[in-house]
């Protein structure tokens, strides 16, 4: 896993991105792009594949200084052939961790991770601990709902 935060890094975070939700989900580009890349405090991880060098999946972190102890996990993607290889479950850790550690408050240390979240990874996320929001709501013309979870430091 590795943190990418300049132009370079971003661009293939985004590469990925492209691939899952505009080219296989049919979300618009103009849906994907926003602002949020390059905000101050944005954080992009990507899992990479060791033997090969290859970019396998990412995920981005966001936070509001007005919301301490609170953090964003959005843009989430995988491609499809390093799907059902635990990489997701490895990106939702490093996530987690990078949270706790930046955004961790209290004695022990926690943090509240919340995500819009498609319909069709309830289960996944679900087994990964997080509470499904009972909401159903429509973003990029794809069911979500929102999921929550603390963390707390062990």
């Amino acid at each position: 896993m590795i943190e990418v935060g300049d132009d370079a890094g971003v661009a293939r975070a985004r590469v990925i991105r492209f691939e899952v939700f505009v080219d296989e989900q049919d979300v618009r580009p103009d849906e994907e792009l926003d602002d949020l890349d390059h905000t101050p405090g944005t954080v992009h991880l990507l899992a990479v594949d060791t033997d090969t060098g290859d970019d396998l999946g990412t995920v981005r972190l966001l936070s509001d200084p007005a919301q301490p102890g609170v953090v964003h996990v959005t843009r989430v993607a995988v491609r499809r052939d390093a799907r059902r290889r635990g990489v997701g479950r490895l990106l939702m850790d490093a996530a987690e961790e990078r949270a706790l550690v930046d955004h961790g408050g209290g004695e022990p240390r926690s943090v509240r991770l919340e995500l819009s979240v498609q319909e069709a990874a309830l289960d996944f996320y679900g087994a990964l601990g997080y509470e499904i929001g009972d909401r159903r709501y429509v973003s990029a013309r794809i069911w979500h709902r929102d999921a929550v979870r603390v963390v707390t430091e062990r």
